[in-house]
């Protein structure tokens, strides 16, 4: 009777533990299901948002096909905004998170980071022919940057004396005024750069100088090691083969620059 008891006991808790504690949908058994749900930004162009045809685009949705793709598996885009990314996969609504997400040690706290796969900088911008290869080349030249942003903090601190810089009260006016020609050389961030690029490839923007770097990581949730691993060998494997520069050339407009690991 005793032992009936126990065992009763032992199996009441195994079942209560099994309620209780979350699914850890981990690589074997998202291979299982053939289908991974991925966070995609919902409206951070050109890395994500919705497209003319009413189908997400951009780097982190073609990212997150090729995922997809390599596994084997179906793929279904959830999108989300940046404060959802992180509850998402706590909450096991998506399996990876590939929505410009920079790592930090807050939020290393919460989840898992793979090595970097985008690129996310702040840069010197200019045309073709203009020598720019440090931040004393911006001397005696015309420097267009957004006021109050970190571009602008990065040329305060460290660029040179010299330079003559307007700061403008938005992205907008800052490309109005380098289009126009009232500046020579555009600071901004690549993915600002790469949008005038796009609406404008007759001006032959070429990064000219990377200020500050802060590359994106792919989400995971803590404790899944498995897919981690394969993550960083995709990764890895895309970054050799040349297709995560392809995604860089098509939606930045530029090349992929090095990308340092986690």
């Amino acid at each position: 009777m005793l032992k009936k008891l126990k065992l009763g006991l032992i199996t009441a808790a195994v079942a209560l533990l099994a309620v209780a504690g979350p699914a850890h949908a981990d690589l074997s058994d998202i291979l299982k299901a053939g289908k991974i749900k991925i966070a995609i930004p919902e409206n951070f162009p050109p890395f994500g948002s919705l497209g003319a045809e009413g189908e997400y685009v951009g780097y982190d949705v073609d990212v997150a096909k090729l995922v997809a793709k390599d596994l084997g598996v179906e793929l279904e885009m959830v999108p989300v905004t940046s404060k959802q990314r992180i509850p998402f996969l706590e909450t096991n609504r998506v399996d990876l998170v590939i929505s410009s997400m920079g790592a930090n040690p807050e939020r290393a706290k919460s989840i898992w980071f793979s090595s970097a796969y985008a690129p996310f900088y702040s840069g010197a911008f200019a045309k073709d022919d203009m020598k720019i290869s440090s931040l004393e080349d911006l001397a005696g030249k015309k420097v267009g940057v957004t006021g109050g942003t970190l571009e602008d903090l990065e040329l305060t601190d460290h660029g040179p004396a010299t330079m003559e810089v307007t700061r403008f009260g938005d992205n907008a006016a800052t490309l109005s005024a380098y289009i126009s020609g009232q500046v020579d050389v555009l600071v901004t961030g690549n993915t600002v750069a790469a949008k005038l690029s796009a609406d404008h490839p007759e001006m032959k923007l070429k990064t000219k100088l990377i200020i500050k770097e802060s590359p994106a990581f792919i989400g995971i949730k803590k404790g899944q090691i498995d897919l981690l691993q394969w993550v960083n060998v995709f990764i890895l494997h895309k970054k050799l083969g040349g297709q995560l520069n392809t995604l860089s050339e098509k939606w930045l407009g530029q090349k992929l620059p090095p990308l340092p690991s986690l």
